[in-house]
């Protein structure tokens, strides 16, 4: 067990120490105990490491909005334990870790599985749209529904004890963790990047898996060059736990047979595995002498007839965080001659030279814009943002509280249009789908 700072990940190890490093990587809403019953067999060959998610399974609550963060957090904790060089197995959230450690930092794999992953978990909003409804109602909803979506229907009634748990894992996870690791999934799409992963990989997934099937596990074997695929039968997207001893068997095939060796670049032969090393900076080149004074540092030129980047794409990545994809596809899909030049226009100028700007936060901008939205008797558009001020992280609570500031300074008659407006769109957004 393990002290845990802000930038490191709660972790165990199982297994004799001299033996090679097998990482195991967490599913969200789960905790390192879901890997429980693959130990006794793993540990035969392997020293095993895992890991807790933050705020998971009692972890530090110290949230990771992105897949890169947790993955660093995961390079961090093992530099301080002296890993070098580990094979990865993650399940889900776990498997994005692995495709990012293959594609950032593929010397530090020998070997990769992916089990029930994707190069892109269903859609940004899907993901969005959970953080909103654990902001409001907590993690009920999700513990509630995590069996159906975790097991099929036949082992979540026929294992009780083991449905419980998973309810009970979910529950008493960080909300904003969570929340944090939803953003992760949202923003993770290396559809285009799968050609360079370079490390032997082991794709699983339950056929049954309603959350990553077949076809996302299809996708992983098509674009990784080196990727073979497994099909458990009789098991949904928790694969591991449904059908432990299946899993565990692929498992030990896999890294018994595709465990890449560690190449010396200059003579082409089989490094052994060097003992824990502290990284060593290189020295920096030398500068010729000094003949004459110091130049000054001047400004970068810009070179004849370039400005600055152009920011429609910044805008559209903006507009479709804040607004959701389906919300912007549809705005995209019905603009024609006449109104093309309009939609481009706000994704360039409002999108991305004004919500991109660093000066307020996306919170504090929705707040705003909210306001101006009441003032101005916008409605149709105040429903959209306050699906948007959601999104952004705002309760509806919070919302309440702008628009009763709206009523003093915009009139009661405008205030009173939008709460019946903003009303909806929060019951909309933040009932549970049962």
């Amino acid at each position: 067990m393990s002290e845990t700072p802000s930038n490191t990940l709660q972790y165990r190890f199982d297994g004799p120490e001299e033996a090679p490093v097998l990482i195991l990587g967490p599913s969200l809403g789960t905790t390192w105990h879901m890997w429980d019953r693959q130990i006794p067999e793993l540990t035969k060959q392997w020293r095993v490491f895992r890991f807790d998610l933050p705020g998971h399974g009692g972890a530090p609550a110290y949230p990771a909005g992105s897949v890169t963060d947790l993955t660093t957090r995961l390079l961090v904790t093992l530099e301080g334990l002296g890993v070098q060089r580990f094979g990865y197995a993650g399940c889900a959230l776990g498997g994005a870790v692995g495709i990012e450690l293959a594609l950032r930092h593929p010397e530090r794999l020998a070997s990769l599985a992916l089990i029930a992953a994707s190069p892109r978990f269903g859609t940004a909003d899907e993901f969005r749209q959970r953080g909103v409804i654990v902001r409001t109602n907590g993690l009920d909803p999700m513990a509630r529904t995590a069996p159906e979506r975790w097991f099929t229907g036949g082992f979540a009634a026929a294992q009780p004890a083991i449905t419980e748990w998973a309810v009970q894992m979910v529950r008493t996870t960080d909300p904003g963790c969570y929340i944090a690791a939803c953003e992760a999934l949202a923003s993770f799409d290396v559809r285009s990047e799968l050609g360079r992963v370079g490390v032997p990989t082991l794709v699983l997934v339950g056929s049954d898996d309603q959350v990553t099937g077949p076809a996302e596990a299809r996708t992983l074997v098509a674009g990784i060059p080196d990727a073979r695929l497994a099909v458990v039968p009789g098991a949904s997207h928790l694969v591991p736990v449904e059908q432990p001893a299946a899993v565990t068997d692929l498992l030990v095939r896999h890294f018994s047979t595709a465990w890449q060796p560690v190449f010396e670049t200059s003579t082409g032969q089989t490094a052994l595995p060097a003992a824990a090393l502290k990284p060593v900076l290189s020295p920096a080149p030398q500068q010729p002498p000094q003949t004459g004074p110091v130049a000054e540092i001047a400004p970068v030129a810009v070179p004849q007839g370039q400005g600055r980047p152009d920011p429609y794409d910044a805008g559209l990545k903006v507009r479709r965080e804040v607004l959701g994809d389906a919300h912007v596809d549809r705005a995209l899909a019905q603009a024609d001659e006449f109104s093309g030049d309009f939609q481009e226009f706000v994704t360039r100028y409002a999108w991305g030279e004004i919500w991109d700007r660093p000066g307020l936060d996306r919170r504090t901008r929705s707040c705003v814009t909210l306001t101006a939205l009441v003032a101005g008797g916008h409605l149709d558009e105040l429903a959209f943002h306050t699906r948007a001020a959601l999104r952004n992280g705002l309760t509806p609570g919070e919302i309440k509280e702008v628009l009763l500031q709206a009523a003093v300074y915009c009139g009661v008659p405008a205030a009173n249009s939008a709460f019946k407006v903003a009303q909806q769109v929060i019951r909309e957004e933040t009932t549970p789908q049962e």
